[in-house]
């Protein structure tokens, strides 16, 4: 294989996509906003008017890892707007560009949101974005077969659900914390299922997908394979942590309650309501088997936050 190119490589997802690979012997080359070293590329920010003729000269795939990230309270005067820049336009500027210069493939890392909020998911259901972040992904999505379909770039789409590992931030490292400090959680009684991905299984996924001629065209979930109940992850968290789980049982319509009363109804939604995908395809089409266990993956964030404790 020739060099990869890995935007947002040194993300959470893309600083583990760029080790994966260099493990595995292919030459990595790194986009960023600002070029450190001459492993780098600077792009600068991603938008519909980046020049990347630098960053894919020689490069015969590209892994598309940068993205304006979800937040919960966007600051934004136009969320849209802003997701829709550097997401849908800034996406749909680097694939036309990477069509231009002979890339081959190009894999873009979406999300679950493309689907939804709730329920299960496949990768052929209708799109069902939420917020607009989902959006400004699925509207990525459509342009990106668009111009594969014109110019021959063989696209391929990774929707994973929520990814964990070292790096982690946002929800799962607060709940982590919340955990390793003995907090009791009122998530007793949730019978909830969720699907994660351990991140260095979303790096092995995505390198399937580089190189198998039946991803091309395509739009893939991927998860851990093994989906849990909020209250599962908590006490295997507490393993992992040494620490006891305090699960208090209170009744889901309660905590729902209380959490519309404190304007926080999105973040309750992930705790206590249901996300789950279907990824028999990727396994069963492309042969692909996630390397990691989930307690595995588990294990191997505690590791990590202990040691930025330390």
């Amino acid at each position: 294989m020739s060099a990869v190119l890995v935007t947002g490589a040194n993300g959470f997802v893309g600083s583990a996509l760029c080790a994966s690979l260099e493990r595995q012997g292919i030459e990595v080359r790194r986009a960023v906003r600002d070029a450190k070293s001459a492993t780098e590329s600077g792009v600068g920010e991603i938008g519909p008017d980046t020049d990347w003729t630098g960053a894919l000269a020689g490069c015969d795939t590209v892994v598309h890892a940068a993205a304006r990230v979800h937040v919960m309270r966007d600051s934004a005067d136009d969320p849209l707007a802003a997701f829709r820049a550097v997401n849908t336009a800034g996406t749909l500027n680097l694939a036309a560009q990477a069509a231009a210069a002979g890339v081959r493939r190009l894999v873009f890392i979406s999300s679950v949101k493309v689907n939804g909020e709730a329920g299960h998911h496949a990768a052929q259901d209708e799109p069902a974005p939420a917020d607009p972040y989902g959006v400004s992904k699925a509207e990525a999505e459509a342009g990106l077969h668009k111009i594969g379909a014109a110019s021959g770039l063989e696209t391929v789409v990774i929707r994973p659900p929520l990814v964990y590992g070292p790096g982690v931030g946002a929800n799962f490292l607060r709940l982590m914390r919340a955990v390793d400090r003995g907090m009791v959680l009122p998530f007793g009684r949730v019978e909830n299922r969720r699907s994660l991905i351990f991140v260095g299984n979303l790096a092995s996924g995505i390198a399937q997908c580089l190189t198998h001629p039946a991803a091309a065209g395509r739009t893939w979930m991927i998860s851990d394979g093994q989906d849990l109940s909020t209250p599962e992850l908590v006490t295997m968290l507490a393993h992992h942590l040494g620490r006891p789980p305090r699960l208090m049982p209170v009744p889901v319509p309660v905590m729902r309650w209380a959490a519309a009363a404190l304007g926080k109804s999105q973040e309750a939604d992930r705790l206590l309501g249901n996300l789950t995908v279907d990824s028999d395809p990727i396994r069963n089409e492309l042969g692909w088997q996630a390397p990691y266990s989930v307690d595995q993956g588990l294990a191997a964030t505690v590791a990590w936050y202990r040691g930025r404790l330390s």
